[in-house]
């Protein structure tokens, strides 16, 4: 399955509810795994960005719709990058031209 990094900035309302955030960090990995997705690592970041999943999901749509919900639920702002493992990387280099 492809893997993905989502980067999340709290926003104002993620804040005034930052206690509830680890239900909700679960929460989000419930419904990643009902989707069809898994949330293999979480971490809390200092700088730029305030946490991260790493996740494996089954296409680009899927991963996309679900950090769209996440989104829309107002307490992040995702950035989505698709990452690729290192066998994943040496079959782009091997047919790079």
């Amino acid at each position: 399955m492809p893997s993905y990094v989502i980067l999340f900035h709290l926003t104002h309302q993620g804040l005034d509810h930052l206690k509830r955030s680890p239900d909700r960090i679960e929460a989000v990995m419930k419904t990643f795994e009902r989707h069809g997705a898994k949330v293999k690592d979480f971490y809390a970041m200092m700088g730029q960005y305030d946490s991260m999943f790493i996740v494996e999901a089954p296409d680009d749509e899927t991963v996309a719709r679900l950090a769209l919900g996440l989104g829309a639920q107002g307490n992040v702002r995702t950035e989505t990058h698709r990452a690729f493992s290192l066998a994943e990387y040496r079959a782009m280099v091997a047919k790079a031209e």
